[in-house]
């Protein structure tokens, strides 16, 4: 039950992120100079928790030349997930960014647990559990994509095109996220410690961004937009946020599996996001939960149910 519980929580966690960054990026104006501030913010957070829990930040030598070369890739991965969902947006809209990673997402979680893919301890398929995958799919699908249909709203893209390569990348961006929660899980067991993981992730990711932020904007002067009156204080803790969802993730995939792991933050995610919509939380703006949305959730949770009981 406390792996469930962790999931759900980060979920949420994650969720609650979402909002705050959406927030400072409305002060900041760049998406790039947001993401790093985030990324940062979260690298700090981490190194504080580390020498309060008076952790190590060195590497041994035996892990840096006897481990596999892409346990040190989640960092990227995540900086890829975040800015390839920054480019999908006006190409395939708000509603299908949000699903095709999700997409992918489960469907590579449930492939790496099948076939124990880096170093995952493998977690074969059976008929239920691909069942309950299925109805978990299907409630995120209800609860994210449905109202929107039922109301006629408009969910066109602003760029004509073919919207199939941006469909497939988005699904494809999802699976690296799912990747990189079973990298980072597997880099915590070879560090023995997941904060330690956690910190590595968030410190690539950083560096990373700011190099993204040198070649595309050559500047780091919007941050300051995000300083002075009217800027409420919570706007700076969506990095220590990520962080605690990063964490949560490297700790959780090597004790129940990438696949368990993906559902139960989104399920936490999706509940999250409900609750800022329906309270209008930290700012955002209010969308009263509908019916539809409560039903999708139910078959999401019976979906999980499914997952983790067979």
């Amino acid at each position: 039950m406390l792996p469930i519980t962790i999931g759900i929580v980060i979920g949420i966690i994650l969720s609650l992120q979402t909002a705050v960054n959406s927030r400072l990026r409305g002060f900041i104006g760049s998406p790039y100079q947001a993401s790093f501030v985030s990324f940062t913010i979260g690298t700090i957070f981490l190194a504080v928790v580390m020498l309060a829990q008076r952790e190590s930040f060195g590497i041994t030598h035996s892990i840096l030349t006897q481990q596999p070369w892409w346990i040190w890739l989640g960092g990227l991965l995540g900086v890829i997930f975040l800015t390839t969902n920054i480019l999908l947006f006006p190409h395939i809209g708000g509603v299908q960014t949000a699903i095709m990673p999700i997409l992918g997402q489960v469907t590579m979680g449930a492939i790496i647990d099948n076939f124990g893919w880096f170093h995952a301890t493998p977690q074969p398929l059976t008929a239920v559990r691909i069942f309950g995958l299925l109805l978990a799919l299907t409630g995120i699908i209800i609860t994210v994509a449905l109202p929107d249909l039922l109301n006629h709203q408009s969910t066109a893209v602003t760029n004509a095109g073919n919207p199939w390569p941006w469909r497939l990348l988005g699904i494809v961006t999802g699976a690296l996220g799912a990747t990189q929660t079973t990298i980072n899980g597997r880099l915590g067991r070879v560090l023995d410690s997941p904060l330690h993981a956690a910190f590595i992730s968030f410190l690539i990711g950083t560096i990373c961004l700011f190099f993204i932020v040198l070649v595309v904007q050559r500047s780091f002067r919007e941050i300051k937009r995000a300083v002075g009156r009217g800027k409420p204080w919570w706007i700076w803790l969506g990095g220590a946020m990520g962080g605690l969802f990063v964490l949560g993730n490297a700790y959780l995939a090597p004790i129940i599996g990438t696949g368990q792991t993906v559902v139960f933050a989104l399920l936490g995610q999706i509940t999250g996001g409900l609750l800022v919509d329906q309270f209008g939380l930290l700012g955002a703006k209010r969308k009263p939960v509908v019916a539809v949305q409560l039903l999708g959730l139910l078959v999401l949770i019976g979906g999980v149910v499914l997952i983790r009981l067979f």
